[in-house]
């Protein structure tokens, strides 16, 4: 299975945090999924580290693609086509992040790891 984690499902994915359920934990770590990492998430962490909303990112901004690398996970670069397809989306959820990462999930065929029920309004095939 493809599979694209949301910001948070990443972040508790490197933290060790209880708040990843079972369900995700079992699906990132199953050696037949394929895990992407949007680069939204790049952006997402290092806005919200940048104006102090995430101060527990400091210690992986500076390699934070190593750490992804590391961890088997698969760096998924942003289109031109995940920006217009995130643009169309049913719905009224307006995170920008949110609506690139479910662009990518739609357009790539992937499961999106996260918590967010919005997400689903938005089309995008969720797992939690």
């Amino acid at each position: 299975m493809r599979v694209l984690l949301d910001t948070h499902a990443l972040l508790w994915w490197l933290a060790d945090d209880p708040n990843l359920s079972s369900v995700a934990r079992q699906v990132i770590a199953e050696v037949d999924n394929t895990i992407f990492v949007s680069a939204a998430s790049a952006w997402e962490i290092a806005t919200k580290f940048a104006k102090g909303k995430l101060p527990t990112a400091a210690a992986i901004i500076p390699n934070l693609a190593q750490i992804v690398a590391e961890e088997g996970f698969i760096h998924l670069p942003i289109t031109f086509d995940h920006m217009i397809r995130s643009a169309f989306l049913p719905g009224d959820h307006r995170d920008p992040f949110d609506r690139i990462l479910a662009a990518q999930g739609l357009i790539e065929d992937m499961v999106l790891i996260s918590t967010d029920e919005k997400m689903r309004g938005l089309g995008v095939s969720v797992s939690w």
